[in-house]
């Protein structure tokens, strides 16, 4: 590394943000990039550490030492090119990834880690900034075509990977515009959707279609948003083209079947999140669920549930609960015991920085109103003993209620999709193909491969830019009988 005793000199630097109260008055991105300066120092941090876990700990290997280095160095086009050469999409990761790396960062064991999520952010920016971010079409065509089902992030990366080694590839997206969860399931304030635009139109210029507003499958179930007004049926793919990917979201959500869940304000966090992006796009929306002056009580500790907390402020609710069935977790992991796995730790995201009142241990027992309008909730503390969820006795209490989001995670993919391809599934629901040997990512219909949370369920971005990535390899050996393209 440039700068040996870096890490022993310089201290983490967090990125810059607005403060609460003036970043919930409106809907835009509050987190600032690092500057030039700060950027080379926080790359001076990496310690050359000669085992970089932070490598193994990413979803996609980003080969992080090394653009850490360059970034020190102040060779800014190198260290993107270096970047872009794991992952398509580093302004989405940047934005919104965990950073599973820096829990694996080797200095992290004993100090605070190397900010890598901030100088991912800090490379990639400045790529666009200086206009390095450009379209890099095929020298040749190979005359076949591949579906990608799904314009989510492991459809965009399957898809671009295919169209950049000559295949002509056709997305094909449910919604009305590109990006999936990550165009209406992320809020703008956590990353604005002009990021997407921008791949969009570099994408096209690489030789990619994007078919919005079009379904592929039948019987799409009604509480999952589709704002479709096309239908194909995947036979007519499976006809029109030489491979399919079904690369869509786990957007079959977890419900609570507790008594008073019919009742009217109780809603999925995917009911209310993806409209709010709609009227930030300049939309018009009928019946959009608004939490200004209600309170508030969002069931789910997790990021969704973040979400809707930061949304709900920013419409103005008068009060926001946040209830998770597990117990708190504690506020600093055991690195001796973890480290260089993902910790379980107490996390306070900047949506409950901006004002939440959270609990744990909690369960909800009924949901109660008037009307058929829900007024309140009943809870009870409860207690996990050798696994087991066990109710506190004389714990129970209640909690106003004008509105209840059901943020609990998904727990599959939409199944009438995989059942419309006739696609072998597993356990949990997921389509069944394995990412080892032969026949990665292939499906038990010929032809038709999976990536994303389609083949592996919920997960993160990273996972389905990653997935998407070698799920492209794949489809590109079978087309061709063998493949360039990276893994």
């Amino acid at each position: 590394m440039g700068k040996i005793t870096g890490f022993m000199e310089f201290q983490r630097l967090k990125e810059a943000s607005e403060e609460p109260q003036k970043r919930t008055k409106h809907y835009k991105e509050f987190t600032v990039h690092l500057s030039d300066a700060d950027a080379k120092v926080q790359g001076a941090r990496c310690m050359d550490c000669g085992i970089p876990f932070c490598n193994n700990g990413c979803p996609v290997n980003n080969i992080i030492p090394d653009w850490n280095d360059l970034v020190y160095t102040g060779n800014y086009k190198q260290a993107l090119d270096t970047l872009h050469s794991t992952n398509n999409f580093p302004e989405f990761t940047g934005r919104i990834c965990p950073a599973p790396c820096e829990a694996a960062c080797t200095l992290g064991i004993n100090e605070e880690p190397v900010g890598i999520k901030s100088i991912e952010h800090f490379i990639i920016d400045k790529g666009w900034e200086s206009g390095w971010v450009v379209p890099q079409p095929p020298a040749l065509k190979t005359g076949k075509k591949v579906a990608v089902v799904g314009a989510g992030p492991a459809g965009m990366a399957a898809a671009q990977q295919l169209a950049r080694v000559g295949h002509d590839v056709t997305v094909f997206e449910k919604n009305d515009r590109v990006g999936g969860l990550l165009r209406y399931g992320i809020p703008d304030f956590k990353m604005e959707k002009s990021h997407i635009d921008l791949r969009v139109k570099q994408m096209e210029a690489e030789g990619v279609t994007f078919r919005t507003g079009v379904f592929i499958g039948k019987d799409f179930p009604s509480n999952i948003i589709n704002w479709a007004k096309e239908t194909i049926h995947p036979d007519q793919l499976k006809k029109d083209f030489d491979a399919v990917i079904i690369a869509g979201g786990a957007e079959q959500p977890r419900d609570l079947p507790v008594p008073g869940r019919e009742l009217k304000g109780v809603h999925f966090a995917m009911e209310f999140l993806p409209v709010q992006n709609k009227v930030n796009a300049g939309d018009k929306v009928k019946d959009q669920i608004v939490a200004a002056g209600k309170h508030v009580v969002v069931i789910g500790g997790g990021d969704t549930g973040s979400d809707c907390v930061g949304t709900s402020n920013r419409q103005g609710a008068a009060s926001v609960a946040q209830f998770e069935l597990l117990p708190q977790p504690p506020e600093e992991e055991n690195k001796p015991l973890v480290w260089p796995y993902w910790p379980t730790k107490l996390r306070t995201s900047s949506s409950h920085e901006e004002g939440c009142e959270r609990d744990w241990a909690v369960a909800t027992k009924r949901l109660e109103g008037k009307n058929g309008k829900v007024e309140k909730l009943i809870a009870a503390r409860v207690e996990w003993k050798d696994g087991k969820m066990v109710e506190v006795p004389n714990s129970e209490f209640e909690m106003k209620a004008d509105l209840v989001f059901l943020a609990m995670g998904f727990v599959s993919p939409v199944q009438s999709v995989l059942d419309a391809f006739g696609v072998d599934k597993d356990q949990r629901g997921n389509a069944k193909a394995t990412t080892d040997g032969e026949g990665c990512y292939r499906t038990s219909v010929d032809k038709v491969f999976a990536a994303g949370d389609m083949r592996r369920g919920q997960s993160l971005v990273v996972w389905a830019i990653r997935e998407g990535r070698q799920c492209a390899r794949e489809v590109d050996a079978f087309l061709m009988g063998e493949s360039v393209l990276p893994r």
